[in-house]
């Protein structure tokens, strides 16, 4: 098994020439547990040379089962000698998953890179702890009483926004009947301690004073910002309670994100650039899942390519970016995310991500990014793109038709045909990352309305009769005459004849809409076939090849 050529905030190199301490072995494994876990390579020096074991640490079962006796709690570490020209000693450490892991001397430490991108060890300080333990799901931070704090932080303005947002929002009805301090109580704004009643981190989040708020939980804050290019309209950053702060990006949210009509006989619509319930959605879910111990803020942002919506606090453990949509919903603060859901701000199911993710479905739209997130911050990119008209007319039809919204799952699938036509359920499946069994259910549906059929057996293709081939100049990409290999050729072709192209050049080339038309450039620069020579709605794009040959 080769050794790794360099050390990363999972891989640990220790030189045992001159024999390694004992505590310097334990501390690098609870650090390691206490962040990704990894690997110790004891026998390698900084630099990746290897010189070999120190005769003490031969026998691996000996060292497991002292590092398990001297770890609280007891770390099971994995032990195998390597057999290079000197031997090396691999200790596999686990991430600790039931808490924080620490020597028994009490030493707690963690991983993490230095500017200069090599790895340490650290202490792991108090506000850390709670990072650690709220990312497990050990420990509810929102639910934390605030020290020092009383009733009279509380403002009553924010009181009386709250009962608002419960009628506008279709909150909790039985809310508003409550008298402030039951309200208090119900909403868990304020707990009893010791007879005093004591305001909890969630009450001053959503109902403090400012200067309460500051002086409490100075980590809390959020922008607002808009660009065009690199001109900034708009920068506004707060320090209000989460209430305030909502009605505020509400109103910014008005004024930056235009609607377009949508016209198809007599179906009209308008639609606005940024789907307002996805939205909604985004920014209450990055209030109650924000890490409130650290430095940082809420952050939404609007550009010429999409709508940003970022916290700080990376995804809580068992979440990733591949699991989103189908783990169990479970926030970093479940009293502010109850608290939010009770008023009416947040899905009453906990599946606010499905509704971040609808809103770009019903329109035909790109699907919302959350590759930008990282271990410490969670960032969701919406992008700015045209509808497809025809998608969305089908979808709104079927919506009315059955009285109801679609099934996510049914609108992954119904996107995922018309993006790659002639698509068998193994490749729909590839697609969408949905199960055969959810995927025949909505190919199930989706036939039985029509809206799909069965093209050479087991592939399927968007109905004719729902999606026409001529509409407004538009045609099917899975034609005969328009597959999307004669496109590409198209656009190359096309490429090659001028300086550079537009996407008013590809569906004037290729009569297709503009829809069809941004996603092929898309699907193009990220292939790395075309250059984007510039961003936003005008992009200019060249081909990365040397000239077609006539």
């Amino acid at each position: 098994m080769p050794i790794p050529e360099k050390e990363t905030l999972t891989i640990e190199f220790k030189s045992d020439m001159q024999k390694i301490s004992d505590s310097e072995i334990f501390e690098t494994v609870v650090a390691l547990a206490n962040t990704d876990g990894g690997d110790i390579y004891l026998g390698v020096e900084d630099d990746g040379r290897v010189t070999g074991l120190h005769e003490s640490h031969m026998n691996p079962v000996t060292l497991s089962a002292y590092i398990s006796n001297n770890t609280i709690p007891p770390i099971s570490v994995r032990t195998e000698v390597l057999s290079e020209a000197a031997p090396v000693l691999k200790i596999s450490v686990p991430r600790c998953t039931g808490g924080i892991a620490a020597t028994s001397s009490g030493k707690i430490l963690r991983r993490r890179i230095r500017i200069d991108g090599t790895p340490e060890s650290v202490p792991m300080y108090p506000p850390e702890l709670a990072t650690r333990l709220s990312g497990l799901r050990l420990l509810d931070y929102s639910a934390m009483p605030v020290n020092g704090a009383s009733t009279e932080d509380f403002d009553p303005l924010e009181v009386e926004r709250l009962r608002k947002i419960v009628l506008t929002y279709d909150g909790d009805k039985q809310l508003l009947e409550l008298q402030n301090e039951e309200l208090f109580k119900a909403l868990g704004f304020a707990k009893d301690i010791e007879g005093r009643f004591v305001p909890t981190i969630t009450g001053l989040l959503m109902i403090g004073r400012v200067n309460s708020i500051k002086e409490h939980i100075p980590t809390h804050s959020a922008t607002f910002q808009v660009l065009e290019g690199t001109s900034v309209k708009l920068n506004e950053d707060r320090a209000l309670p989460i209430l305030a702060l909502f009605d505020d990006f509400r109103a910014y949210l008005e004024a930056y994100n235009p609607e377009k009509e949508l016209e198809s006989g007599m179906y009209r619509m308008s639609i606005p650039d940024f789907n307002k319930r996805a939205i909604r959605e985004g920014i209450v879910n990055a209030f109650a899942h924000r890490d409130y111990t650290k430095m940082g803020r809420v952050r939404v942002s609007i550009t010429d390519e999409g709508l940003t919506i970022a916290n700080p606090g990376g995804f809580v453990e068992g979440v990733t970016i591949n699991n989103l949509l189908t783990t169990e919903p479970f926030g970093r603060n479940p009293l502010l995310a109850d608290a939010l859901k009770r008023v009416g701000l947040a899905e009453k199911t906990g599946r606010g991500i499905d509704r971040i993710f609808e809103g770009s479905l019903i329109y035909g739209r790109l699907l919302p990014d959350y590759t930008a997130s990282t271990q410490i911050t969670v960032s969701v990119f919406i992008p700015r793109c045209p509808i497809d008209t025809h998608l969305t007319k089908v979808i709104s039809d079927e919506q009315k038709r059955l009285g109801r919204p679609l099934p996510l799952n049914t609108l992954f699938v119904l996107n995922a045909i018309r993006d790659v036509p002639r698509s068998d359920k193994n490749r729909l499946a590839s697609i969408t990352g949905l199960s055969d069994s959810v995927i025949s259910i909505a190919i199930q549906n989706l036939s039985e309305a029509g809206v799909i059929k069965q093209k050479s057996g087991t592939k399927y293709i968007l109905s004719r009769e729902v999606y026409p081939v001529d509409l407004n100049g538009s045609r099917h990409l899975d034609s005969n005459t328009g597959s999307e290999a004669n496109y590409i050729e198209e656009v190359r072709r096309l490429a090659f004849s001028q300086e550079f192209i537009t996407r008013s050049d590809v569906m004037s080339r290729l009569n297709i809409t503009e829809s069809q038309a941004y996603r092929l450039l898309k699907k193009l620069v990220s292939e790395g076939k075309l250059i984007s020579l510039n961003k936003g709605r005008h992009s200019k794009y060249r081909w990365r090849l040397t000239k077609l040959k006539s």
